[in-house]
């Protein structure tokens, strides 16, 4: 399905340009920002030692700039200081059951973030970033945990990358071989939906049985994990 870009569009590039399934692809940069606020988990393309890696790892947004983990990306920038990375966000919404197989496909939205990271050096933004991850997954749990230390700061490696390349792709809908001859073969076809919820709260066993649950995570029981 396609998808108007009525909001400020995404720059494009050789790297960000749409080729395969155009009409999938938005240029609408309110639905980069929706993609990135519902999740917090991220793949990192990354070379290290001449080895191409990905590597999961947490990040958050503050809407300009991704902040995210990579103790290992941080080695080759070292190595390679000018050297692109590209991170990947998805969450998978169903999957689209055709009547033939070669149209199955998947409900998604997808971005792609390409340029280098930096090294967050300086202790305020180190700070800063560190907030935004944290509070890009559990709202609400910087201001209830114990803070980072000045030693556990300096510790951290936390990376820094810009949001002005990106590529993002959505697809939504029912099958596309509904007005095909497939259609008289009389086989169920739609979408058999994916929903991800938080489950009930396991209280670390050596917790006192005085300590009563912050409301900020007995809220989210039960709640979309990704938004």
């Amino acid at each position: 399905m396609s998808h108007p870009t009525p909001g400020r569009p995404l720059s494009q590039t050789d790297r960000t340009r749409h080729q395969r399934l155009r009409e999938q692809g938005s240029l609408d940069r309110s639905d980069l920002d929706a993609i990135l606020k519902a999740g917090f988990v991220c793949h990192l393309g990354v070379t290290v030692d001449s080895n191409l890696l990905v590597i999961p790892t947490v990040y958050g947004t503050d809407g300009a700039t991704l902040y995210f983990h990579g103790s290992v990306a941080s080695r080759s920038l070292v190595a390679s200081p000018d050297a692109s990375v590209c991170v990947t966000v998805t969450h998978v919404d169903g999957l689209v059951l055709a009547r033939s197989v070669f149209e199955h496909g998947v409900n998604y939205r997808s971005a792609m973030i390409f340029g280098i990271p930096r090294l967050v050096t300086d202790p305020e933004e180190k700070w800063t970033g560190l907030r935004c991850l944290t509070e890009q997954a559990t709202p609400g749990q910087w201001d209830y945990a114990r803070q980072p230390s000045r030693k556990e700061l300096a510790a951290t490696s936390l990376l820094a990358l810009s949001l002005d390349e990106a590529s993002v792709k959505i697809r939504t809908g029912a099958p596309d071989d509904g007005d095909t001859p497939d259609a008289e073969l009389g086989l169920w076809a739609g979408v058999l939906p994916l929903q991800a919820h938080w489950g009930d709260l396991e209280p670390d066993p050596a917790l006192s049985a005085h300590i009563k649950t912050p409301p900020h995570l007995a809220n989210r029981q039960g709640v979309s994990a990704f938004r």
